[in-house]
């Protein structure tokens, strides 16, 4: 059985000249879902050293990393020459064009401009914050399943599903599966590693471990941007800017393990 994307409108609700999108929602969800959880987690985790003002304003970091981070991410990554022929179009956010590796980086930044603030270390930082991010992530993928984009290559599996916007060919819910591994599956893993007391920097290694292992497996089943298509190697830019991700990460989980305990 071959399904149909169900085609939804993207504006999730009208009010007069203000539109407001699935996508911005989504968002506002992935935002909500780490407040909570950063709560949490500050509450359960005693040894975590975190005040209820500092995971607010954390938070706020997070956010203008992400959004600052994951639109320039996308105008550099993937769309350099377009953006420097229309610029103005780089504010242009509710018509999508995030890169979730832009928006790591600006919040990696982000981090360290919140550690000069506080007598926390980046890394430990890193490590806090790391568990609150798959949610976000889950968020985002349901918002580009929403708005039929990011779809997946063609199949020939009874979970095809035609997405009428680009043709009538069976395609895989790349954007599910996404949601389902770099959400729900990172989450749990990132959760249930971080419960315990770690060494300083082992739960931002599994970070970079586990989102650059899961995104590089299910670029294999999402269609390459057509302004960019299959680079060297054969293999997708997500595929290409995750792999330093899951060395860097190695490397880090390695020197953590191994550096003398103070």
């Amino acid at each position: 059985m071959v399904w149909t994307h169900p085609q939804f409108n993207p504006i999730a609700l009208q009010l007069g000249p203000l539109a407001i999108h699935w996508y911005g929602l989504m968002y506002l969800v992935g935002f909500a879902a780490g407040l909570f959880l950063g709560q949490y987690r500050r509450r359960k985790n005693t040894f975590s050293g975190w005040t209820k003002t500092e995971v607010d304003d954390v938070l706020f970091y997070i956010v203008l990393g992400i959004v600052l981070g994951g639109r320039l991410g996308y105008v550099l990554f993937y769309m350099p020459h377009y953006y420097i022929s229309h610029p103005l179009e780089i504010f242009y956010v509710w018509q999508g064009g995030m890169s979730f590796h832009g928006g790591f980086l600006g919040v990696l930044i982000a981090m360290w401009i919140f550690s000069r603030r506080t007598a926390k270390t980046w890394l430990a930082i890193i490590d806090f914050i790391a568990p609150l991010i798959p949610p976000g992530i889950a968020a985002g993928r349901l918002g580009n399943f929403i708005n039929g984009e990011l779809w997946g290559r063609p199949t020939d599996g009874t979970w095809g599903m035609v997405f009428p916007n680009v043709d009538l060919v069976a395609r895989h819910p790349s954007q599910l599966y996404e949601l389902g591994l770099e959400g729900v599956a990172f989450f749990l893993l990132l959760w249930g590693f971080s419960r315990k007391q770690r060494p300083t920097g082992a739960v931002s290694a599994v970070f970079l471990i586990g989102y650059g292992v899961f995104r590089f497996v299910v670029e294999f089943t999402r269609e390459p941007d057509n302004f960019l298509g299959l680079l060297a190697l054969n293999m997708s830019m997500g595929q290409w800017l995750s792999l330093p991700m899951i060395v860097g990460g190695m490397g880090l989980l390695t020197w953590v393990y191994r550096r003398p305990s103070r």
